[in-house]
């Protein structure tokens, strides 16, 4: 088995955990190096930082990577920890286990998975109180987060464009709504004194990954968190809050508290893998009120003793909020089924090609 040859204090400023399994038929001379930008053209990655920090540099991915039949949530994403071979420029030959991934539902009709962030441990989600402000955003959120391995935070930006009554009534009613325990941190992303309540999370060996629209302040709160102008900042259009994409690709940045923070480009679409519980995100309590309906199949419409339906009747669940739930459950259940037909394929073209191979191999020879 290969070892680190770089030292574990060199990784460990981008993330590396020791723990981490090494391929014993990795070629010697291979490097450990971590994902923090891809491009069209390839991706950057780094090797680590310290007193003497190597600096970024360009690599390619192997050609098996690039193969159609290829997983594409199985190739380098950003965040991801890999072996790179030397060469002018290096190549990506192997990447390590995952600790966490967060991914989401890619856009278009057929079922695919997006790769978001990998080894990460915490979840920014970003959201600014304006007209950006969206409760139900939230709760698909955090849907994709639920299983995704790492921590959610909801961080509401532009919180010193509201007054302080209206602050307090809106954090307080989204934190009723949501799990308990979830931490809610509304503040001023231009404000260090605000941000310095998330160094918590981006300590030595952690990351975190930023993601909400497209002027909720991610790249606003990225720059604090450094203590320098290095993302690229815009103006939000005034009738409907939403900004122009200022980050155009995802970027791995390490912070001055010693962790790494991951910025991504807004988000226009959050379609759900069919792989989350959408119960156990957010809506744990819908969940609980239908254990207590008279009928085991109750379908929350008009049937007697519905405690769902009595507990929308009595104004103790927010209409929203159950609309939310329905939406959301529905939309998993069909990706769900999409993400089966897809497996189901796969495996029958598999058992095919090998059925053809087989049978030409009896006829021809093997060559």
């Amino acid at each position: 088995m290969i070892t680190p040859s770089l030292s574990n204090d060199r990784l460990g400023a981008i993330g590396w955990r020791a723990d981490t399994p090494l391929p014993a038929d990795a070629a010697a001379g291979w490097q450990i190096a971590r994902v923090v930008a891809q491009h069209r053209t390839g991706y950057v990655l780094s090797e680590g930082g310290g007193d003497d920090a190597a600096p970024e540099f360009n690599a390619r991915p192997a050609p098996k990577f690039l193969k159609r039949q290829f997983d594409p949530t199985l190739r380098p994403a950003v965040g991801d920890f890999v072996l790179v071979e030397a060469g002018d420029p290096r190549v990506i030959q192997v990447v390590l286990p995952r600790r966490t991934t967060l991914s989401r539902g890619a856009a278009g009709e057929r079922y695919q998975r997006q790769i978001i962030a990998t080894n990460i441990d915490t979840v920014f989600i970003v959201m600014g109180l304006d007209g950006d402000f969206n409760p139900r955003r939230i709760e698909r959120y955090l849907a994709i987060v639920q299983g995704s391995g790492a921590t959610p935070v909801v961080v509401l930006t532009k919180a010193d464009r509201i007054d302080a009554a209206a602050l307090e009534t809106t954090v307080d009613g989204l934190r009723a709504q949501l799990p308990a325990g979830l931490d809610v941190r509304p503040l001023n992303a231009k404000n260090p004194d605000d941000v310095a309540a998330l160094r918590r999370y981006v300590g030595l060996g952690d990351t975190a990954v930023l993601v909400g629209s497209s002027g909720a302040g991610k790249s606003t709160l990225t720059n604090t968190l450094l203590g320098r102008e290095r993302q690229a900042t815009n103006t939000v259009r005034e009738h409907d809050s939403r900004g122009r994409h200022t980050t155009t690709h995802r970027s791995l940045l390490v912070l001055p508290s010693g962790g790494c923070l991951i910025d991504t480009p807004g988000m226009r679409e959050l379609k759900l893998t069919g792989e989350e519980d959408v119960a156990a995100a957010t809506f744990a309590d819908i969940e609980a009120l239908a254990q207590d309906c008279r009928f085991s199949d109750c379908r929350h419409g008009n049937e007697p003793g519905c405690a769902v339906r009595a507990a929308l009747d009595a104004g103790t669940l927010d209409p929203g909020r159950w609309e939310s739930y329905g939406k959301l459950r529905d939309e998993q259940s069909a990706a769900s089924e999409s993400l089966a037909v897809q497996l189901e394929r796969k495996a029958n073209a598999r058992v095919m090609n090998k059925a053809l191979g087989k049978r030409l191999v009896d006829k021809y020879g093997r060559r």
